[in-house]
């Protein structure tokens, strides 16, 4: 069942390259009368569909409709059906806070799933406290955070960030010495490359080895950073970037990359916000050998995971539609979510954020995550090279599966910090002085 909540704030993308990612086309609207919203459990799905972000954004919505439908067909939660509550924030930042309170206080959704950039997720989170809603985020972030009422099943920094870096310093990953740090300038490069920048100079690398970069979310004028970033690679020691780079930019980024000759044999790209979804609408000629860090790939040979491309392509009716690992990470959550529900009997919010902590749900690589007392979960990471076809060649992975930490060890302010909802009740328990409040 579907339900999509317009408004005037909406606006159709219409950048031609973008429409091979925009998802799936919305035909009707199908408003629940409130007989049977009564016979449903409404599901919130609060992701951009239009503005910068709809070219990452927009395949997640697809994915909830698409486990919403599969659950459907085992016969719903607690014998209900489930009802897809669908709203376009628009890449708009304020506007997250505005539709995540239409979907908790006008909709009564029990559940969202939602937002990408972590601008838009600070954005709803006094929301979702005040209205002790529950969301699932489903994209890497920049740690620094455990709140009640969100369950993080994308990657923490030491899922992504700092285990990328460890690669390209060993010698399977090209012994880098200068580091660019490149990111779009928001919160979560931001942050992350702060952590980052602590992890390298812990490791021994001096200031003047890193470049650090910001430029605005849709930026496209690529010429001279890129020209910069050959220069600062010019100096005789192995560079590459790190790239937190979202959203459309990254399509002029490498096409500038292309332009002025940088291969990945010469400066190698580690980016975290480029999968399968993005590089389906790009030349990937520019982009070969290029790599990016993810907890997930299509590529990847479980059965499992063949299982779930299938029905995805036959859900979408496309059987070119790629997968990703923000998917993944929704996939996880929202199979999370059902086990809670049903573990606690309930949709009430406070019973079922009680009953996530311990819940396991398979990842799609052939291991099992598991949800840990500071909302985050337990992932593999891989590291994986760009192919012609536009998907991953795994060149390195973790050993097994990495807790997510909420708080890194790698600054002042946060190595010192704890989260545990199940025996603290605390997001920000400092372990030195033995309060709950965080570095204060």
């Amino acid at each position: 069942m579907l339900n999509i909540v317009k408004s005037a704030a909406q606006r159709p993308n219409v950048r031609g390259w973008l429409s091979a990612a925009a998802g799936l086309a919305v035909v009707a609207t199908v408003a629940a009368s409130p007989a049977a919203a009564q016979e449903t459990i409404k599901v919130g799905v609060l992701h951009s569909l239009s503005g910068t972000m709809a070219i990452s954004e927009t395949t997640l919505k697809d994915t909830v409709l698409f486990m919403i439908d599969e659950q459907n067909k085992k016969g719903g939660v607690l014998g209900k059906k489930l009802e897809a509550v669908v709203v376009d924030p628009a890449s708009n930042w304020p506007l997250f806070a505005e539709k995540a309170r239409e979907l908790i206080s006008k909709e009564k959704v029990q559940v969202v799933f939602g937002c990408w950039t972590s601008v838009s997720r600070k954005s709803v989170l006094p929301v979702f406290k005040e209205l002790n809603s529950i969301l699932f985020y489903p994209v890497q972030y920049e740690g620094e955070e455990s709140e009640r009422n969100v369950f993080y099943t994308g990657a923490a920094p030491n899922q992504q960030a700092i285990p990328a870096v460890d690669y390209l310093m060993s010698k399977e990953g090209g012994s880098v010495k200068r580091w660019v740090l490149a990111g779009t300038d928001y919160v979560y490069p931001r942050t992350t490359n702060r952590i980052l920048e602590a992890y390298l100079k812990s490791k021994g690398v001096a200031e003047a080895d890193i470049m650090i970069n910001y430029t605005p979310f849709g930026h496209s004028d690529w010429q001279t950073i890129v020209s910069d970033i050959k220069k600062f690679g010019s100096a005789g020691k192995k560079t590459a970037v790190v790239s937190t780079i979202n959203g459309d930019a990254n399509v002029p980024f490498y096409k500038e990359l292309g332009n002025q000759g940088i291969k990945a044999t010469d400066i190698p790209v580690v980016a975290f916000s480029v999968g399968e979804e993005e590089l389906a609408g790009l030349d990937t000629k520019p982009l070969l050998g290029h790599l990016a860090a993810w907890n997930y790939f299509q590529s990847i040979k479980d059965k499992g995971n063949a299982e779930f491309i299938k029905k995805w392509q036959a859900f979408t009716k496309n059987p070119k539609r790629t997968t990703n690992d923000p998917m993944e990470a929704t996939v996880i959550g929202f199979n999370m979510w059902v086990k809670a529900v049903e573990k606690a009997k309930t949709t009430d919010a406070d019973k079922v954020i009680a009953a996530l902590p311990g819940i396991e749900a398979p990842n799609l690589t052939g291991g099992i995550s598991k949800m840990l007392p500071n909302h985050h979960i337990t992932k593999p990471v891989f590291v994986g090279e760009i192919r012609a076809d536009g998907q991953f060649d795994v060149v390195w992975k973790t050993k097994g599966l990495v807790p997510g930490d909420a708080w890194t060890d790698f600054l002042p302010g946060s190595k010192d910090l704890d989260a545990d909802w199940v025996d603290l009740k605390c997001g920000n328990y400092n372990k030195v002085t033995k309060k709950c409040g965080g570095a204060s």
